[in-house]
């Protein structure tokens, strides 16, 4: 399974509770990942304007606020599609046989409505929220979530 969604989450939450700008080698050594990894999903973000750097300043900052982040544009953004694609179906069943000939209208209907599902769940939940569950995990009174 592809990690590019939990990694960007990753990426996204160091920059926005982070008081100075993130550099791809600050975000790859929490991540547990390479700078050119975390540059190729920023490169992502930053085509959907959820990221931007500034020429002379090292660093990537986040442009819209947390709130307005939700799951469903980070997923769109480093999958680069507006659809979720969770599911793949195999391209050659036997047409002879009557299960082979009717499980692919049968499985896409399935898997449109389980993706328009994760797609609606994505779109109510947004990076504050990933935030806020990782200040719950914190011990409030020794720690906040600032980098």
């Amino acid at each position: 399974m592809d990690t590019r969604f939990s990694s960007a989450i990753h990426t996204l939450i160091l920059i926005a509770a982070s008081e100075k700008p993130m550099t791809s080698e600050d975000i790859a050594g929490s991540v547990g990942t390479n700078a050119s990894y975390i540059r190729k999903i920023i490169g992502s973000l930053k085509k959907k304007d959820i990221v931007e750097s500034h020429r002379g300043i090292s660093g990537y900052t986040l442009k819209p606020k947390a709130e307005e982040l939700t799951l469903l544009q980070i997923y769109q953004a480093v999958n680069e599609t507006e659809s979720i694609d969770l599911f793949d179906l195999h391209q050659n069943p036997n047409d002879r046989c009557v299960v082979g000939r009717h499980i692919k209208p049968v499985l896409t209907d399935m898997f449109m409505e389980m993706e328009q599902t994760v797609a609606l769940a994505l779109s109510g939940k947004t990076l504050a929220d990933c935030i806020g569950g990782i200040q719950k995990r914190l011990d409030a009174a020794d720690y906040k979530l600032i980098i």
